[in-house]
């Protein structure tokens, strides 16, 4: 069993009491799992997470006032180490671009499983991106939709260099990766090389797509339509 310094410390940020006591709840069944403390909405996230400095973040989208997805920025400036994980019962794909674009590390439902949210908690902390399967689909669509050019449309200045010309081969190929949801351990074993070399890798594409997060480069990957 993990000891206390060692545990994933986790702020809940949802409106509804009963919900937010009953996730509370069952993360506390988990040894590897301590939830530090919670919020009702946006401005009370930010004083909590600057108070207690999680580790991860998972934040409903559906607060009063500011919406999670808007109070993303500030959360992610007051707490820059720490992970947010949307859970929602949001399947809009607009919430959904909106959160990774702005640095969540993954877009959840509230119809998951307790054991499913636990092994999300756990890859998220990996820096693995997470997105419930109900909304790949959605979130493809999305940035298809808005690089499909409107019929009648006037024709649009030629396009800027592609941030992925950046990428070396090998860069693209571990992106490539990372878009399609994989770890550093199956990107190394699908390229056939080091899991250290990957983790490096990554960090160069981070810094080359000026990104923070995995899932924000993954969302420029599908926006380039890298395949």
């Amino acid at each position: 069993m993990n000891t206390l310094a060692t545990r994933i410390r986790i702020l809940v940020v949802d409106d509804h009491t009963l919900f937010r006591r009953g996730l509370t709840a069952l993360l506390h069944r988990d040894p590897e799992f301590e939830v530090v403390g919670d919020a009702a909405d946006a401005g009370e996230a930010q004083r909590r997470a600057q108070e207690l400095k999680p580790d991860l973040i998972l934040l409903d989208n559906h607060l009063p006032g500011v919406t999670g997805v808007d109070a993303l920025p500030a959360l992610r400036e007051a707490v820059p180490a720490a992970r947010v994980l949307m859970l929602t019962v949001s399947e809009d794909e607009r919430d959904l671009a909106g959160a990774l674009r702005a640095g969540a590390s993954g877009y959840l439902l509230k119809t998951i499983e307790g054991d499913a949210l636990a092994v999300a908690i756990r890859r998220a902390m990996r820096g693995e991106n997470i997105v419930a399967e109900e909304m790949t689909g959605k979130l493809v669509a999305a940035y298809r939709d808005a690089a499909t050019p409107k019929p009648g449309a006037s024709a649009e200045p030629a396009a800027p260099a592609s941030p992925l010309d950046a990428l070396s081969p090998r860069e693209q190929d571990i992106l490539r990766g990372i878009a399609s949801g994989q770890g550093n351990k199956e990107i190394a074993r699908s390229l056939g090389i080091a899991e250290t070399t990957v983790k490096i890798h990554v960090q160069h594409i981070l810094r080359k797509l000026d990104v923070s997060s995995r899932v924000q480069a993954a969302v420029i990957a599908v926006e380039r339509s890298l395949g």
